[in-house]
């Protein structure tokens, strides 16, 4: 902590919230509400002096006591005695503040990061910008000035609270603008219900709804708000919220402005022009040649400019290479070189033989060329001094290839292009090239097709570019093929490259082929790294981790990484972030038809399940870092290699859902016998992702290891998938197909596999509550907990009694429910079960507000939210965002209700269900409707009615007669 001139440390002052003061964390006295006036009135003004005049009007406007001049400096003395010497100076017939550092008053700080924030915004910088906005909102701490009399306080207030909303409304503005449309709905949502005539919230909201789908709602939220503003003030929306609505209705696409064409520098034929043609339907990449053209273009200034511009081959470089050039020529009127170093292949061109043509370029005689590489170097850069050339290397193997040939002059520039990365040359800007965008990618395909053919099909455009990997080479060559053969449609084409074996196949016309590029990079590496790059490619996955690939390998991480570093140095390999690795899609291909080819059967399974092992070990460890005392993990199979060990619950979560694309991929291919049983009790282990983000991975991959299983005649097996499938149909809403999948479990495990039949019997419970089957529930529950209680599994039993009091307050039992869920609570908690314990209190939260007991109940699902959301579980912050709601609702807060519907929506997206999302978007209705905003009430009463009907579910009856009360109840327009 900063300290005074005195050595005590620097005080501290709050005005955006309760006037206070601290020093060093303690609190200082600040008198009575009038001297806390006077303070804040100093504060205020951030170092310009008050005169006394001021501050009695600011104490007690026009009219003062008699004695206000003496109470004004009573007051100040009395501030100075707890202030350091010289904060508060008397100077003109007034006082101010002085010496206080920025940081010094919240008020101040926020000042400070509000400029921060738009200089990040003007930099093109919006996620600072919007991090640094809500900084700034966090220093508030409720009404500014809280407690502060008189006229000058009040009139503050005013103001600080507008600002604060100025200051949120830009920090939605920016959220729109980086895509977090759907988390803004939820707060905007609150914001308008509170703040009702404020019509840049309306907007605001409007966009949001529109950019989450939710088109119907942003028009209801428009005409809630003309009908409110003509009722409450007799007037119209102002234009932009009109214009909004206007292009709502349009669906009217963002406008982009065409950058203004470069002009090219007239012709010297004096000098030298190596430059090859630029690709007539050369398309996208517009931010790369921008960039590496100012990069080169500042050549010409002090400094000599060298661009190094890395990717795999059949990115693009070369093409782009050429085309920033071209566009970077006009700062180079002294000439163009260029040479191709053909270092991808067996042979790269020597220096000394580029040189020479280089000094012929440049006008030098043959008799006047030296011999040795070094006189040349010498020669070629004596040519250059004083001038101004780019010189462009294209395919350079190494740097040690390339240093010979910089200009090392200033004004000069040079572009490089490799495969591999080049870190070791000196001061060069280092660029990789990625394959293109989607939407780049299909105008390349399109210019080379022709627009009336891709536009019949552009689905199937979409698949073709999808399959080429966006590999501007892939792309070419099979627009190419398409081209040549007028008989094919789009979609005969995207067929014949839905087939991953032969993929790499089709993409071949003439001497163009992604698998000859790709050979050129392979005959490169020596034999370690080939066979790294082998069985790499055998893992599916997003991507995959040090830790998985030295599984995969077979050796020590340290060994494990230098190896993929140096396969990321030759652009095979891909690392996006430290210790995370991924190929593009089409190199994972070539990387397994190199294991068919170069690998034995029985070492490319002997990779996959090590990588297997690995993940069960893990995940294993994983579980019972979350769950302790859960007699699950001793049930699994034993993995025959050993996993990652964590210090606790959080780095297993981290761990768990870092890997879940990995892990389920290598889960899916272990699908078969005799990796069948660990692939199944590895998806057991990682049961959470079921609830997350990766819930519709998951029951994907649940449903195929069952199919597997019951294939293989595996009942044990299948026993244990059909648990994990009975879950992710819940999750989803598909009860009837959970239920059997659960009583499928039942039959198979029962005298074989008690704990696996205690698992499948609460999930029967599970679904008969929610199905409200209250009697077979009871009988299912009593089953799990016998079950439990047999296996020594005390969790379970935790489990199992607190389902239990949810049937009991259905049944209409509430005190029954409170006593089970605190009892399972109990039991969770004297285990250390944060996750599970969430669930409890989830319970007890239930049956406490049946029995009266609200303020509780959302204390309860609150301490439970924030366990949900550490452990990443989408469907159980969903479930307990509509369960406040309903709380909110009942007790006649139906803003709150409206906000906590809202959230409940957002986990939805990536969970899924539709009987959850129909439940939630009725209950949202109710609490708008209670708003006064039908429109919007409406809206999401007819797609919940849409969702139940698809579902045949009961509450369609319910939802019509809501939409008919509502129509009846509207206003005449």
């Amino acid at each position: 902590m900063r300290e005074s001139i005195s050595g005590n440390p620097e005080p501290r002052f709050t005005l955006l919230g309760p006037v206070r003061a601290w020093r060093g964390g303690n609190p200082l006295p600040t008198g009575s509400p009038n001297q806390r006036a006077l303070l804040a009135a100093l504060l205020m003004r951030e170092g310009r002096t008050a005169t006394t005049a001021e501050l009695i009007d600011s104490l007690w406007g026009d009219k003062p006591p008699s004695s206000a001049l003496a109470v004004v400096r009573t007051y100040a003395s009395r501030l100075r005695k707890i202030l350091d010497p010289g904060v508060l100076v008397s100077e003109s017939g007034g006082y101010a503040m002085r010496a206080l550092p920025r940081d010094a008053v919240d008020l101040w700080v926020v000042r400070d990061l509000t400029e921060e924030a738009e200089r990040a915004r003007a930099a093109g910088d919006p996620g600072r910008a919007r991090d640094t906005l809500d900084r700034a909102l966090d220093l508030w701490d409720g009404e500014a000035l809280a407690g502060v009399p008189g006229p000058y306080a009040e009139a503050q207030r005013t103001r600080l609270e507008e600002w604060r909303l100025q200051l949120l409304e830009s920090r939605l503005d920016l959220d729109l603008e980086q895509g977090r449309h759907a988390e803004a709905v939820a707060e905007l949502t609150a914001l308008t219900a509170a703040h009702p005539l404020r019509e840049r919230l309306r907007e605001l909201l409007m966009l949001a709804l529109y950019r989450s789908g939710r088109q119907a709602e942003a028009l209801a939220v428009y005409a809630d708000t003309r009908r409110l503003l003509r009722d409450e003030l007799g007037v119209d929306p102002r234009p932009g919220l009109s214009d909004l609505q206007q292009r709502i209705l349009q669906a009217d696409p963002a406008l982009s402005v065409p950058s203004a064409p470069v002009t090219g520098p007239a012709a010297l034929p004096v000098v030298p022009a190596q430059l090859p043609a630029t690709v007539s339907d050369f398309t996208g990449r517009t931010a790369f040649v921008e960039e590496l053209r100012d990069v080169l273009a500042s050549g010409a200034g002090e400094v000599m400019a060298v661009s190094s511009l890395t990717g795999i081959g059949g990115v693009g470089k070369t093409a782009l290479a050429v085309q920033v050039a071209h566009r970077a020529s006009d700062a180079f009127p002294d000439g163009q070189l260029y040479a191709d170093l053909q270092g991808a292949g067996r042979h790269p061109v020597e220096p000394a033989t580029v040189l020479g043509s280089f000094l012929r370029a440049l006008g030098t005689p043959d008799t006047a060329i030296p011999d040795s590489a070094e006189e040349r170097a010498a020669l070629y850069r004596s040519l250059l001094r004083g001038r101004r050339v780019l010189v462009v290397l294209d395919n350079a193997r190494d740097a040690a290839q390339v240093r010979p040939l910089l200009p090392g002059t200033p004004g000069c520039a040079a572009l490089v292009t490799s495969r591999v990365r080049m870190p070791d040359l000196a001061g060069a800007h280092l660029v990789d090239l990625d394959v293109m965008s989607p939407e780049e990618a299909l105008a390349l395909f399109t210019r080379i097709v022709g627009e009336e053919r891709v536009r019949a099909d552009r689905e199937a455009a979409m698949d073709v570019v999808a399959a080429c990997g966006y590999l501007p080479l892939a792309i070419r060559i099979a627009a190419a093929r398409l081209a040549a053969r007028r008989t094919w449609t789009v979609s005969v084409l995207a067929a014949k490259l839905a087939d991953e074996r032969r993929r790499l196949d089709e993409l071949q016309a003439g001497d163009l082929g992604v698998k000859a590029t790709f050979e050129l990079a392979y005959g490169q590496l020596g034999a370690a790294e080939a066979r790294a790059f082998r069985l790499l490619g055998l893992a599916d996955g997003p991507d995959i981790s040090l830790a998985a690939a030295a599984a995969v390998l077979d050796l020590p991480a340290e060994y494990a990484e230098d190896l993929l570093e140096s396969l990321v140095d030759t652009s095979l390999l891909e690392s996006a972030a430290p210790g995370r690795y991924h190929f593009h899609d089409l190199v994972r291909l070539f990387a397994r038809a190199c294991a068919e080819r170069d690998e034995g059967p029985a070492e490319r399974e002997d990779a996959l399940a090590r990588l297997l092992d690995f993940h069960l070990a893990t995940a294993t460890r994983a579980y019972a870092a979350e769950r302790p005392g859960d007699r699950l993990v001793e049930h699994l199979h034993g993995a025959g290699r050993p996993g990652l060990s964590f210090t606790g619950a959080r780095e297993a979560q981290d761990w768990l859902y870092t890997e879940a694309g990995s892990l389920l991929s290598v889960v899916r291919r272990s699908a078969r016998p005799p990796l069948l049983g660990r692939a199944v009790d590895t998806l057991w282990a990682a049961l959470d992702l079921s609830d997350g983000s990766g819930a519709r991975a998951y029951e994907e991959t649940a449903l195929a290891l069952c199919d597997a299983a019951r294939a293989a005649g595996d009942r044990r097996t299948e026993a244990r998938a059909l648990v994990t499938v009975a879950h992710a149909h819940v999750i989803s809403g598909r009860f009837e197909e959970a239920d059997e999948a659960a009583a499928r479990a039942v039959e198979l495990s029962t005298g074989t596999d008690p704990l696996t039949t205690a698992w499948a019997c609460y999930r029967r419970g599970v679904i008969a509550q929610y199905q409200r089957r209250l009697g077979d529930g009871d009988g299912y529950l009593a089953n799990a907990a016998d079950g439990f209680r047999a296996c020594g599994d005390r969790p379970g039993e935790a489990m199992a009694l607190s389902l239990l009091s949810r049937l009991r307050m259905a049944a209409g039992r509430p005190e029954e429910a409170v006593r089970l869920a605190r009892q399972g609570m109990e039991m969770y908690d004297a285990m250390g079960h944060a996750l599970r314990g969430a669930n409890a209190r989830y319970a007890l939260a239930l049956a406490l507000a049946a029995t009266g007991e609200p303020a509780a109940a959302l204390r309860l699902l609150g301490e439970a939210l924030e366990v949900f959301r550490g452990g990443r579980l989408l469907f159980w912050q969903s479930m307990t965002h509509y369960r406040m709601a309903e709380i909110h609702l009942a007790q006649d807060a139906p803003a709150a209700a409206a906000a906590s519907a809202e959230a409940a929506l957002i986990p939805l997206d990536e969970v899924g269900g539709d009987v959850w999302r129909a439940n939630a978007l009725t209950l949202l209705g109710r609490a708008l409707s209670r708003l006064g905003q039908s429109g919007r009430a409406e809206s999401c009463w007819r797609e919940a009615l849409a969702l139940y009907e698809e579902l045949g579910a009961d509450e369609v009856r319910d939802l019509r007669d809501l939409l008919h009360e509502g129509a009846a109840s509207a206003p005449a327009s």
